[in-house]
């Protein structure tokens, strides 16, 4: 199971990849790679793809929960870093066009099925390709991460029992028994253990103030 950064720049480049195979060309190194740098990637519809596609291989590989999480993360981290310039309306754009993603991972099995329907999807005027778009993202917004709880979950069973998790202040992976020892060892005040099914399982304690995908 990949780290979630790591498996957003594959996306990210699976993302270009595909964009500039069939879609349009996008600008190249002088060595022919694909020039993640270069100006014309941002608020437009190679933009709009991208997001889209991350966040749909983010529901495939762990969950709509999860990425609707990550994809908040990324997001107000970069709000954060530009606070004094970036334009409010490509939050919103980023926003709706991760919804969408989320939407076809939670309908495709394959990540080939995954970019033909994104495509169909900034072919129907899906997504949301230009900054002057008046649509609005409607879903959940905000920073998701929480200090006192940072940890949510990426991967459950087929019987539901969460097994991967992801500490959203560390950005660090935790097994179910590598996070069962930190609670134990006092380093997650947040959340405690108890034995379910025989089994030794972290849960989060209640605070009656937000909820969060660690149940």
């Amino acid at each position: 199971m990949k780290r979630p950064d790591h498996l957003k720049d594959e996306a990210r480049d699976e993302a270009y990849e595909y964009f500039d195979k069939n879609i349009r060309p996008l600008p190249k190194t002088k060595s022919g790679e694909i020039d993640i740098e270069a100006q014309g990637l941002q608020d437009n519809d190679v933009d709009a793809f991208r997001h889209a596609y991350v966040s749909g291989v983010f529901t495939q590989e762990y969950s709509e929960t999860a990425a609707d999480i990550l994809g908040r993360m990324n997001e107000y981290f970069t709000a954060d870093l530009y606070s004094n310039s970036r334009d409010p309306r490509a939050l919103n754009m980023d926003l709706w066009n991760n919804a969408v993603g989320r939407k076809y991972g939670n309908k495709t099995r394959s990540r080939k099925e995954l970019l033909k329907k994104i495509h169909q999807g900034l072919d129907n005027g899906e997504l949301i390709t230009d900054l002057k778009d008046k649509r609005q993202y409607s879903g959940v917004k905000g920073d998701p991460i929480n200090a006192s709880k940072p940890v949510i979950v990426l991967v459950e069973s087929k019987t539901g029992r969460n097994e991967l998790f992801f500490d959203t202040v560390k950005r660090e992976v935790l097994t179910a028994d590598s996070f069962v020892a930190l609670i134990q060892a006092g380093e997650y005040a947040g959340y405690t253990v108890k034995k379910i099914k025989g089994v030794l399982t972290p849960v989060s304690t209640p605070d009656g103030r937000r909820k969060n995908n660690l149940s």
